[in-house]
């Protein structure tokens, strides 16, 4: 980030505070949806001993742990700070380990989806013990503070290690670029498997159809959210790319560099939308919890919930939880109830 010239300087801070700013009004946003979500799927029980729910929990805890260390990074960039050694390799390690950990929750949620939909008999003998997601959750954190170790481990890591120089800066997340891309392009491979396999299944059984609107418009959002998460990780590393063979030069490297920042880091506000309040179980509860809240969320959702969610409290909803459930009622099914079929399936891909 140095540049050459007094010009240049300046619009390096600028950019950094633009960052910070970003990140702290991405952090804002998603502290409310936090405590409105995560408060109620940890006083539910039923909430809190189901995967999705379970993982939708890691997920948004995970972004926020990112985007309020991002904050806290970029301000004392921007302050010019000298922090210690220790200090910097902290910062560096909850930044990279709560990154990795979005992408293995990501991956954790296409997989969980992906036994549930094709293999229900053995997803539900398998998940049959409520505190496995909560297990996997703390996997994923353990997995995840393994990655930035490691590469701080690493002796090209000296601007954090042995050689830092009192300066905490970008260039310390620039190690180990090409381990992280292989990570990232993983995990990127099992999602894309997982929905592949789910769709191939869900138009088998009837339910992926030019008739199933919401179906579809279920699967643009999840497709467009965890686009949101993965594809600034390829388009920074083809940016450097680009630097590195000279293609582009440093100032157009930089501006998209933080305006790919600032659209995303916004736009991934939008995921307690997509994972967690377009589920109508929990937008039922919330409805009792933060009756005030709820009305203003739904207006907000706006044409991602269906009207048909109710106002009353006495009114409870019996939903299926899984697609073993779904599938097992289809089976069972006499043959004149078979046009019912889209309607059943329908709820399994929302």
């Amino acid at each position: 980030m140095s540049a050459n010239n007094t010009n240049g300087s300046s619009q390096v801070g600028d950019y950094t505070c633009v960052r910070f700013y970003v990140s702290t009004v991405s952090f804002s946003v998603l502290l409310f949806f936090n405590l409105v979500i995560n408060w109620t799927i940890v006083r539910v029980e039923r909430l809190r001993s189901h995967a999705r729910f379970v993982l939708v929990f890691h997920l948004l805890v995970s972004a926020l742990v990112h985007l309020g260390m991002s904050s806290v990074f970029y301000y004392q960039i921007h302050l010019d700070a000298r922090p210690v050694r220790s200090a910097c390799l902290a910062m560096i390690t909850v930044l990279i380990s709560s990154a990795s950990n979005i992408m293995l929750t990501l991956t954790a949620m296409a997989l969980d989806r992906y036994c549930a939909v094709c293999h229900p008999m053995r997803y539900t003998s398998a998940c049959a013990s409520s505190r496995w997601p909560w297990l996997l959750g703390a996997l994923t954190w353990l997995v995840a503070l393994v990655i930035p170790l490691s590469l701080l481990l690493q002796p090209d890591s000296r601007a954090a290690g042995t050689g830092y120089n009192g300066t905490c800066g970008r260039d310390q997340l620039t190690i180990g670029i090409l381990q992280k891309m292989l990570f990232i392009g993983l995990c990127t491979l099992l999602i894309l498997y997982s929905y592949v396999r789910i769709l191939v299944e869900g138009r088998r059984l009837g339910v992926v159809n030019r008739r199933n609107r919401a179906g579809c418009r279920t699967i643009a959002l999840h497709g467009s959210q965890l686009a949101v998460y993965i594809l600034p990780n390829f388009v920074n590393f083809v940016l450097s790319v680009l630097i590195n063979r000279r293609a582009i030069q440093p100032e157009t490297k930089e501006l998209a560099a933080v305006v790919i920042f600032a659209f995303f880091s916004l736009a991934q506000c939008v995921a307690p939308v997509v994972y967690g309040l377009r589920k109508e179980e929990l937008l039922e509860q919330l409805s009792h919890r933060f009756p005030c809240c709820s009305r203003y969320l739904k207006s907000f959702l706006g044409w991602t919930v269906r009207g048909s969610w109710p106002h009353t409290q006495h009114i409870t909803r019996e939903r299926t939880l899984t697609a073993q459930t779904i599938i097992s009622l289809q089976v069972s099914q006499v043959p004149e109830e078979q046009e019912t079929r889209p309607m059943s399936g329908q709820e399994s891909l929302t």
